[in-house]
């Protein structure tokens, strides 16, 4: 059945019923028109909706529709119901404020997008004779409270059980106190239909230990950094309450609340002397730690589990190696990815905040597309970034869905305008997903998007050919800044952003040249030809050494190949060296240069410094969390201090995913996959073994089947077997450089220790 034209009408209850209210609608099913063969209920809400026909569940997804750029975009989802249906049927809707209504951002404000919840649902039903009988919100279904009491998805949620209705949503209910429903002004042509997948109960994580805080609270340790809610059953005095607290990590032996800014992150629940079951839908909260006060009797560890809650997203690539710091952080960065996935790319999911930072993933989609197919779920995502860009004329903002342009800014910000790396996401983000999936759609469909970002960005160059006016964020969360200042980084924001205006130019040439824009294709390759000697001639010293002289600025010149000749690059490759030398191996780079400094030393000879890199221990460095019991990748370097106290900043965020994306290289160059051609036609295998690393195994599965690689040191030789898919070309590349061209099955080689790189003292 195709789907009929939509006869809905978005309907909101005539009473607010405390942010929380339930919808009905019992309907007959017509006669004379034999078995129902087919039914289809398309649902979409202001706020978030859980949909029921006869008291179940239509779907697993919770949170719907999600969140995206309401004004232009309000998605749908459909779902078979044929099953659930009886002859006489209810369909039944939970509503609540999620990102519509309730809180967004660190402003304290709410009703961002409008002060009315709303559900827009049609139920098309159709028989043996093909007649079609349509069920559709409009105004003669009704409203009436429902257990919840408060909910938002930055404070918590209050459930009272004293206040269920059983069977509400089934046929027979006495609602005869119930209220009606009025129906909203609504543009149906908003609705779009979702590309991505929805956000479900992905997993659950029983306690790892119940115990009592020096100041005798009951924490439970659930041992993994994750993102969801609690769930339980439990039995007590009727208007006995229970409240649970959520904190990412311990201070002193006590929840550790401060990263949360102003976010509540607090559930209550309210007993009614039975049995009662608990599971707050309609927030969700990062935590490892649960502050659980009122429970009746002895907590234990059967008594309650926490709900993992992300995008439904297939996993398709693998890592693993001898080195197990280094398998922890893949782990971390794994369930980083994991938490802050859930409806949209977010910069972190426990404070005031959460919302859908640009630079994030700008950098880490390479490592995103490794690790899961996220071709549908950034696709829809990058949808919304398109819209609010048209929208700001070219601009793309910081954050998408931009939350922001509605909140208050301080008077000394400057008016918002394109940011490098930040604003990069509208075109780094397609080409990532180009390489990983080899579909000229995903170019296609942000081909505007693209070019529209370049363009703007040309046109705020200076005299000179440089992007260096206006607000940068730069390299940020440079880990020698104050924790104040996370913007005071060493590399020059001038340098920073037109590093990554002359990458931008040429991937938006090869874009245009591969849909046959030809004329872009020499615009955009003449633009980058200018940016590029507009750094040499005003950036770039005759020594060779470049403006502000920090490995940021090194790291991106080399990754992003701005440097014009092979000699510049041999002295930056080895100046970068130096400088991660006289740093002893740890971390110097924010958010700008994270991505790329291990890439860049690999690629100028350098596997030694890039091993050293990544293996360092001491702060700051990428194994530091680990050692200090991380389970997810940390905002700041120091996140949590070497005595165990929290950083001082204001933004101290335990689950970031931003620096995680060294896994791009540790998948690329320890691993040895990358993407010879895009899609993974054509692979490279080409491992680069270092930091007394004895082995590793990498799998990824790709558009044209699943790639598999191990290596190991065995009987003083380095010893390669690699896997491929039916038709699939390889070049391996063996340490020592020797190359082999194989296709499909598995294959064998070996080549001698000696050149293998050693470790360093």
């Amino acid at each position: 059945m195709t789907s009929t034209p939509w006869q809905a009408a978005m309907i909101t209850p005539n009473e607010d019923f405390d942010g929380a209210p339930l919808l009905r609608k019992e309907f007959r099913l017509e006669a004379g028109h034999g078995a129902v063969v087919r039914a289809t209920l398309r649902a979409t809400a202001f706020g978030v909706y859980e949909a029921l026909i006869n008291g179940v569940p239509v779907g697993q997804d919770v949170l719907s529709p999600g969140w995206s750029s309401y004004e232009w975009r309000l998605r749908y989802r459909s779902y078979d119901v044929t099953s659930l249906l009886r002859p006489t049927s209810v369909i039944g809707v939970e509503l609540g404020n999620g990102w519509y209504r309730g809180r967004l951002a660190w402003h304290g404000m709410s009703n961002l997008y409008g002060d009315q919840l709303g559900f827009f649902g049609q139920l098309d039903i159709e028989f043996e004779d093909g007649h079609v009988q349509t069920v559709a919100s409009e105004s003669s279904w009704q409203s009436g409270p429902s257990a919840t009491t408060f909910n938002d998805l930055y404070d918590g949620q209050t459930i009272d059980a004293r206040r269920n209705q059983p069977g509400w949503a089934e046929a027979g209910f006495d609602a005869g106190t119930w209220a009606g429903v009025h129906t909203l002004e609504f543009d149906a042509g908003r609705l779009a239909k979702p590309v991505a997948p929805p956000v479900v109960r992905a997993a659950v994580v029983r306690p790892a230990e119940i115990f009592t805080s020096p100041a005798g609270k009951t924490l439970v340790d659930f041992g993994q950094n994750l993102v969801g809610w609690l769930r339980f059953t439990v039995k007590g005095e009727a208007g006995h309450s229970i409240t649970v607290r959520h904190a990412e990590v311990l201070e002193n032996g006590e929840l550790g609340v401060r990263p949360l800014r102003s976010a509540k992150a607090t559930d209550m629940f309210i007993l009614s002397g039975g049995e009662d079951s608990f599971e707050p839908t309609k927030t969700f909260h990062g935590f490892r730690y649960a502050e659980i006060s009122g429970w009746p009797g002895t907590l234990t560890a059967d008594d309650l589990e926490a709900v993992v809650v992300h995008t439904d997203l297939q996993r398709t690539g693998t890592f693993e190696c001898s080195n197990e710091l280094v398998n922890q952080l893949h782990r971390n960065i794994v369930w980083g990815l994991r938490g802050n996935f859930l409806d949209l790319p977010t910069d972190c999911p426990q404070r005031d905040e959460r919302l859908g930072w640009t630079g994030d993933i700008a950098v880490f989609a390479p490592t995103a597309a490794y690790l899961y197919d996220v071709k549908g779920f950034l696709q829809d995502w990058l949808l919304d970034l398109a819209a609010e860009q048209k929208a700001a004329g070219g601009l793309v903002p910081i954050t998408v869905p931009d939350a922001l342009k509605y909140c208050p800014q301080p008077p000394e910000f400057p008016a918002p305008e394109s940011s490098a790396l930040w604003s990069e996401a509208s075109v780094w983000v397609p080409w990532a997903l180009w390489e990983a999936y080899g579909d000229p759609g995903v170019l296609q469909n942000q081909y505007e998007s693209m070019v529209s970002h370049t363009r703007r960005v040309e046109g705020l160059l200076s005299p000179a050919g440089l992007w260096d006016s206006g607000f940068q964020f730069g390299d940020w969360l440079d880990p020698d800044a104050a924790p104040d200042q996370p913007w005071a980084a060493k590399a020059d924001t001038g340098v920073v952003a037109t590093a990554c205006l002359y990458r931008t130019a040429r991937i938006t040439a090869q874009a245009a040249g591969l849909l046959g824009r030809h004329d872009d294709e020499a615009h955009f390759e003449a633009l980058a030809a200018r940016v590029r000697a507009a750094f040499a001639k005003h950036y770039v010293a005759a020594d060779g050494t470049i403006r502000s002289d920090c490995t940021t600025i090194y790291a991106l010149a080399i990754a992003f190949d701005v440097l014009a000749t092979p000699e510049l690059r041999e002295f930056a490759g080895n100046r970068l060296a130096e400088l991660v030398r006289d740093n002893g191996y740890r971390v110097s780079t924010g958010f700008a240069g994270t991505p790329f400094i291990t890439h860049a030393l690999t690629d100028t000879g350098h596997v030694d410094e890039a091993y050293r890199l990544l293996l360092e221990e001491g702060c700051p460095s990428w194994l530091y969390p680990v050692t200090m019991g991380a389970t997810t990748v940390w905002e700041r370097w120091d996140s949590m201090l070497p005595d165990g106290t929290i950083n001082p900043g204001e933004m101290t965020s335990f689950n970031h995913y931003a620096l995680g994306a060294v896994a791009d290289w540790m998948h690329k160059s320890i691993g040895g996959i990358s993407a010879a051609a895009p899609g993974y036609s054509r692979v490279r295998i080409a491992p680069v073994p270092g930091g007394g690393i004895d082995w590793a195994s990498t799998s990824l599965e790709t558009p044209h089947g699943t790639i598999r690689v191990e290596w190991k040191h065995d009987d003083g030789a380095f010893r390669l077997e690699a896997t491929l898919p039916g038709g699939m070309e390889a070049d391996v590349v063996l340490p020592g450089g020797a190359q082999h061209t194989v296709s499909g099955g598995t294959h064998s080689f070996t080549a001698p220790a000696a050149l293998v790189v050693p470790t360093g003292a």
